[in-house]
Parts: C-alpha cells; sequence; structure tokens
C-alpha cells in the first residue's frame, strides 16, 4: 500500500517520539476476481530523529470469480525510512524506505505471496506553497513461483485546498510482475480529509492504464489515521 492512501510514497519519516496508526481497507479487481485487504491495520513510530519504524499486519481476503471467498491473516510488512537529505530551497527531501513481505498468509488460499519479497526503494519530495510532489521508485524481490522480480515508478502531485483538504493524483508503472503476464501501468486520484490534529480519513481510487484487465481494472484505498 506504500504511501497511503497512494501507490508512490514519500521520504519523510514520522516526527521523532510521535507516531501514527492505521485502519484501513484496499481492494484490487481483475478479471480473476477481487482480493485486498479488509482491514489492515498500520502502525508508524519514530525511534530516533530521520527514522521511522513501520510495520503492517493485514486481514487479506481473496473473493476470485471461479472460487470461494477466503479470508485471513495476510503477509506482514516490516519496513525502516530513514530520512537521507532535507529539503531546501534548491533541492527535494530523500530517503530510503526498505520494506519486508513476511511470507505469513497462505498463498494455497489466496491470501498471500507464497514467498518472503523484499523492496528497495529511493522516494524525493519538494514543496511549492500550497502544492507538494513526490515520486521514486524502487527493485522488488520475489521468489515466489511464477513470480518475477520487477521495478516500480511512481509520482504523485497534491495540493491543499486548506487545512482540512488535501487533494492529489498520481501515476504509476510495474515492469512484470508475473511470468508471461506483461508490464502494467495505473493512476489513483485521492486526498486526506483532516478533521482536527490527530483524526484524518484518507481515500483514493483507481484503475489500470495498461494491460488492466490481468492487473487492476478497478481499486480503492480507505482508511482513518490517527497522529499523535
Amino acid at each position: 500500500m506504500a504511501g497511503p492512501p497512494f501507490a508512490t510514497d514519500d521520504p519523510e519519516p514520522v516526527e521523532y517520539h510521535h507516531s501514527e496508526f492505521y485502519i484501513a481497507s484496499q481492494q484490487t479487481l481483475t478479471t480473476d476476481g477481487r482480493s485486498g485487504t479488509l482491514p489492515a491495520f498500520e502502525f508508524n513510530y519514530g525511534p530516533f530523529p530521520d527514522v521511522q519504524l513501520h510495520l503492517i499486519v493485514p486481514i487479506a481476503f481473496s473473493d476470485p470469480h471461479d472460487g470461494r471467498r477466503q479470508s485471513g491473516l495476510g503477509d506482514i510488512e516490516l519496513g525502516l525510512k530513514y530520512r537521507l537529505l532535507d529539503e531546501t530551497d534548491s533541492r527535494p527531501m530523500v530517503g530510503i524506505f526498505p520494506l519486508v513481505e513476511v511470507d505469513s498468509g497462505n498463498a494455497n488460499r489466496g491470501l498471500g505471496n507464497g514467498a518472503t519479497q523484499f523492496f528497495l526503494p529511493v522516494w524525493a519530495q519538494k514543496k511549492w506553497g500550497d502544492w507538494q510532489t513526490y515520486f521514486g521508485g524502487g527493485y522488488w524481490i520475489n521468489n515466489a513461483a511464477e513470480a518475477r522480480n520487477h521495478w516500480f515508478f511512481g509520482w504523485q502531485v497534491q495540493r491543499s485546498f486548506s487545512e482540512h483538504l488535501t487533494l492529489g493524483v498520481e501515476v504509476f508503472h510495474n515492469t512484470e510482475q508475473v511470468s508471461h503476464q506483461g508490464s502494467s501501468s495505473g493512476f489513483n486520484v485521492g486526498g486526506i480529509c483532516n478533521f482536527d490534529e490527530h483524526n484524518h480519513f484518507l481515500f483514493s481510487a483507481g484503475r489500470g492504464l495498461s494491460n488492466a484487465s490481468a492487473t487492476n481494472r478497478f481499486s480503492s484505498y480507505i482508511g482513518y489515521q490517527w497522529t499523535y
């Protein structure tokens, strides 16, 4: 799920000794059926300046067109975000955010990948007044059956319309993830509603722009975020 509510992430870690907690649901529709999380629990914490610890524990579901709906524990995500460079007037903020997708979901029931995955990305971010953009990408290492190691690239732009509402759009591209499936591209439109300093509602929706029937006919994300 990367940087909620978008697939593209940002390099900015949670502030030192602060935390954020998400309860969210994500789903993707393809010609084979629908799959996602309902819900997923995400926790981020800043133990040191410029460092963020990251954990997602998902309750996954799989609803294939030609089979029985399944649900249960999905693949647990662990990560560490580290800001390499602060943003200045002339350069963007830059950071790394390596992730491990632990093989904890039952792949035979469509609830997991079938092998542990690793994602090694670099992200950058720049702000101009009410506008902000973040972009980057990285390499997925996936040893599951029929899976291929692949690249992900994304670019997101957003605008703050008030202290309560931010809207954004992203485009992203994956090289081939499954043998003989081909590469894929897509987009999402979404935003964040800030009820107050601590309570936030996040949402996005989109679809594939290429190879959509096999990878992303429609996808969506909704979530509640609590920051403190």
